[in-house]
């Protein structure tokens, strides 16, 4: 790939995602402050919360008394609810929407705010299960919003001087990335979880059924999941990522992280087929180990790319064989020329000997000034986002794509103009699901 970013072809790419923002809210000047509701206030909610509490606060919500009740104390002029969807019921009194509850409820909290036209910061993964992201991201395009999905490691430095060195073309054509995570949460023995650090060695659905604390609403935790009496297998987070009704396991969850960075660099979309392989799949939990591979095809000046994905005990076959440093989690970015490796926060150009002269390119992808300020920046002017819902939403497809075909032992051929498996009619549950009564989003 012998093209670098310069610094107008990125602002012209990235303007895009700003056409059609309200015009109200536009004009708005830079210092005003936006009146934001805040769904899930606490773990990522509370994080979120904190860096966007430069603003009128006027919404709380959570399911959790507990946390409701911390966050109130810190904006005490803020109403407070337990059913998010009590939110837009006032929705002339709200500009934008942080969406911060779990995964499986995520664009149930998210859809009714880009319908009524209200900008939209959403955590990690966008939505559930394809189906569901596939609508927020059509629904986002109508309402011409400012949007924000929460992977705030796309703001580091890091991956932007990664971006800059592959599109200039460091390493050659690349036609391999390789991705690997250390995290394995998932079904595994009590062995393996104690090794790995797991918070509880869990192996099939609990029978029994707990009391719920007091603080808490199940049943709307619960939300459009298949019913399941409370026990504490499931809650609090992140017990329940590794349980299919509510969460993708580590794919999902990590895979937003780490996976955005081959995204970004390589300008991918939609893989045409994705494999995968790892134990046994398991009806009710994600594995803690597994790996996937992703065969995304040539756009615009690339060739075709093999994307490879590895968690827990897996690695890719470099790490394997050492030829590279024996990193916990990195992306390996393999070219025509050489070899880029990297994490969060260092990267490397491989073999260090060959390129001990290289002459790195000058910075072309502006510094951040921040995930959630770019956002907030949006709302008020129009600007643009580096993670808005049209590329963090195929970004999440993929990485549900990965579960699928895991979940069906098979690789699957994709069609994503129509969210098919055209060769594996049997995926379709797992694209989308029907809801429990009471739940919907048509």
């Amino acid at each position: 790939m012998n093209r670098s970013i310069q610094r107008r072809d990125f602002l012209k790419t990235s303007v895009v995602s700003t056409i059609a923002f309200p015009g109200i809210l536009k004009a708005r000047g830079a210092n005003d402050r936006l009146n934001l509701a805040i769904v899930g206030t606490g773990g990522r909610g509370a994080g979120n919360l904190a860096d966007v509490s430069s603003e009128n606060i006027v919404a709380l919500c959570d399911v959790n008394d507990n946390n409701l009740e911390s966050a109130a104390r810190k904006h005490p002029g803020a109403a407070k609810y337990t059913d998010f969807r009590k939110i837009y019921d006032k929705a002339s009194a709200i500009d934008a929407v942080v969406v911060s509850c779990s995964e499986h409820t995520h664009a149930f909290a998210t859809l009714p705010a880009l319908q009524l036209k209200k900008h939209v910061y959403c955590e990690k993964p966008l939505a559930y299960n394809i189906w569901e992201t596939r609508q927020v991201m059509e629904a986002a395009k109508t309402a011409g919003v400012a949007t924000q999905m929460g992977t705030q490691i796309h703001a580091g430095s890091n991956y932007r001087r990664v971006v800059e060195l592959i599109q200039a073309g460091a390493i050659g054509d690349v036609t391999t990335a390789r991705v690997w995570v250390g995290r394995a949460w998932g079904r595994q023995s009590a062995e393996d979880a104690k090794k790995n650090g797991d918070i509880v060695s869990i192996q099939e659905r609990p029978t029994e059924a707990q009391e719920p604390p007091a603080n808490l609403d199940w049943d709307l935790w619960i939300g459009p999941a298949p019913w399941r009496p409370f026990h504490s297998t499931y809650f609090p987070g992140p017990k329940w990522y590794r349980w299919w009704d509510f969460g993708g396991g580590t794919m999902s969850d990590l895979g937003s992280h780490w996976n955005d960075l081959p995204f970004w660099a390589l300008d991918l979309d939609a893989p045409t087929a994705v494999s995968a392989t790892g134990p046994a799949p398991h009806p009710e939990l994600a594995p803690a180990s597994m790996s996937a591979t992703f065969e995304f095809p040539a756009r615009g000046k690339r060739g075709p790319v093999v994307m490879s994905w590895h968690q827990g005990a897996e690695k890719p076959p470099e790490w394997t064989d050492k030829k590279i440093p024996q990193w916990d989690s990195g992306v390996l970015f393999i070219g025509s020329k050489g070899m880029l490796l990297t994490d969060y926060g260092k990267h490397l150009l491989l073999p260090e000997m060959q390129f001990a002269d290289y002459k790195r390119p000058e910075k072309s992808i502006p510094d951040s000034i921040g995930h959630h300020a770019e956002w907030l920046k949006a709302c008020k002017t129009g600007s643009p986002t580096t993670c808005p819902f049209s590329y963090s939403g195929l970004l999440t497809e993929s990485n549900h794509l990965g579960n699928v075909a895991y979940r069906l032992g098979k690789r699957i051929e994709w069609d994503s103009k129509n969210l098919k498996c055209t060769n594996a009619p049997e995926a379709e549950p797992l694209i989308r699901r029907k809801y429990r009564e009471g739940w919907s989003l048509s």
